[in-house]
């Protein structure tokens, strides 16, 4: 039984970005919110305490935002598919799930939003 299964949460990375498909959309950059959820074996990183041996969340936060915030998107689908592929493509993950919140997307919801996961072998 292996205890060292670590789960890493990003929670509510608040960005910016061009979504959706109507002029206002197109020409208006619109706040998201990008939640993560990421597994991996953490037995390394506990027992050396060495930074070389843990998932470095602060790597993977940063593609996201480079991402995010320096592309233009149509469907909530493709941003987060490709927030999904940089959450997932460190060798380490076993698993990840990404949800992506387009607020005010609908006059009476507060939010709208769309969770993708993969499952890695």
């Amino acid at each position: 039984m292996n205890l060292n299964q670590a789960t890493i949460r990003i929670k509510n990375l608040r960005l910016r970005t061009y979504i959706g498909i109507n002029e206002d959309e197109v020409l208006n950059m619109q706040d998201v919110i990008i939640n993560a959820k990421l597994h991996y074996d953490a037995g390394r990183a506990t027992d050396t305490d060495n930074m070389c041996d843990a998932l470095n969340y602060k790597t993977v936060t940063k593609a996201i935002i480079k991402l995010v915030e320096e592309n233009r998107f149509a469907l909530l689908e493709k941003l987060t598919a490709q927030v999904l592929s940089i959450a997932a493509e460190h060798p380490w993950v076993t698993y990840a799930e990404v949800e992506v919140d387009k607020p005010h997307a609908l006059r009476f919801a507060d939010s709208v939003s769309l969770t993708l996961s993969c499952v890695k072998e």
